[in-house]
């Protein structure tokens, strides 16, 4: 599978996954908490923060009411209209290059997901690396499309999509000659339950569309998405706040610093632990074989005796013949005088 390269960054199966903090409106319309945020996504280890290009009229139209009013009981921003919660939890565009700034003093890398044609144009202003394509944004064609004409990379959520629009909208970008795609499983409630999240649709998926696979995950904690990676998932996107008691659009599914920070380090451990098909010691395994069974003498024994279970036995350690020989062994007669302790041998017979 292609690796994708983002600010020489390499991605792919031979790489630890590549973390994302979302930041989404965990700013809480403050500058200074944002470029906090990008502080200690930093500290945190992750390795990327994604931002959201719009404005709350490039998304939606000023009304409060009918399809425009958020009605449903389960909804975390139920009595909200579309128009006032996304004035709510945009990130100001002129607050965008410090932010990027910040990043790349840091060395965190720094994208965003756009939102509409003129917001790809203002991210191409600032020279980002990759987009992000939302998960309700993957049917906007005609935007996708301005994406892949950019020629960079591609993160595409897919939440909701059917197969058919998954690949309508994979085609659109490869029909554009670019083919730096990574399509995200995507559960689109918030939070999600794991019992939704359906991970074995990642390995599916890569055979199905032959691109890279990861996971933008809305459930809480970080077990979701460590169980992604065995999977074969090489994208960790989770949305990210300094604490989800200061409040926001989204920080009640958004993960905290140390959790993170955990979620660096167990993804790297689960990518460490996939290793290869392998059903022979390791290395480091053979210096404990000494410590397996094998037959010993376990009584002082003459010449001409007669072996039986009363004076050989299977023990530790793993010396002596292997233990599938001692049955053949018992009844043979000893070829020379042996005492408790030594390893059976073949010429003991």
């Amino acid at each position: 599978m292609k690796e994708i390269v983002i600010e020489e960054r390499l991605i792919g199966k031979k790489h630890p996954p590549f973390i994302v903090a979302e930041m989404s409106g965990n700013h809480n319309q403050s500058l200074q908490r944002a470029l906090q945020i990008v502080e200690i996504a930093s500290k945190s280890g992750a390795h990327a923060l994604k931002l959201q290009t719009y404005t709350a009229d490039t998304m939606t139209l000023d009304i409060n009411e009918g399809d425009f009013y958020i009605n449903d009981l389960d909804s975390l921003w139920k009595g909200e209209s579309l128009h006032k919660l996304y004035q709510k939890a945009y990130t100001p565009w002129e607050w965008h290059k410090d932010i990027f700034d910040r990043c790349r003093k840091l060395g965190i890398i720094c994208f965003s997901t756009p939102f509409d044609e003129s917001a790809v144009d203002f991210l191409e202003s600032l020279n980002v690396p990759c987009y992000k394509i939302a998960s309700f944004e993957n049917n906007h064609l005609p935007l996708i499309k301005k994406i892949a004409e950019t020629g960079k990379p591609i993160i595409m959520s897919t939440g909701m999509a059917s197969v058919v629009e998954i690949d309508e909208a994979v085609k659109m970008i490869r029909n554009c000659g670019n083919n730096n795609i990574i399509l995200l499983k995507c559960t689109s409630s918030y939070p999600a339950s794991p019992e939704d999240s359906n991970l074995l649709t990642i390995p599916h998926m890569k055979d199905l569309f032959g691109c890279q696979i990861g996971l933008s995950d809305h459930t809480l904690g970080i077990g979701v998405a460590i169980a992604s990676v065995s999977l074969g998932s090489t994208v960790i996107e989770k949305h990210f706040t300094l604490n989800r008691d200061d409040g926001g659009v989204d920080s009640s599914f958004s993960l905290e610093p140390e959790e993170m920070k955990n979620l660096v380090i167990e993804t790297k451990r689960a990518w460490e632990a996939l290793g290869k098909i392998n059903y022979s010691p390791t290395k480091k395994e053979l210096k404990s074989m000494k410590f397996r069974r094998s037959i010993y003498v376990s009584g002082n024994i003459k010449k001409g005796d007669i072996f039986t279970k009363n004076n050989i036995k299977i023990i530790r350690p793993g010396f002596g013949l292997h233990p599938r020989y001692f049955d053949k062994i018992l009844g043979k007669k000893a070829s020379c005088d042996l005492k408790i302790g030594d390893p059976f041998k073949w010429d003991f017979i």
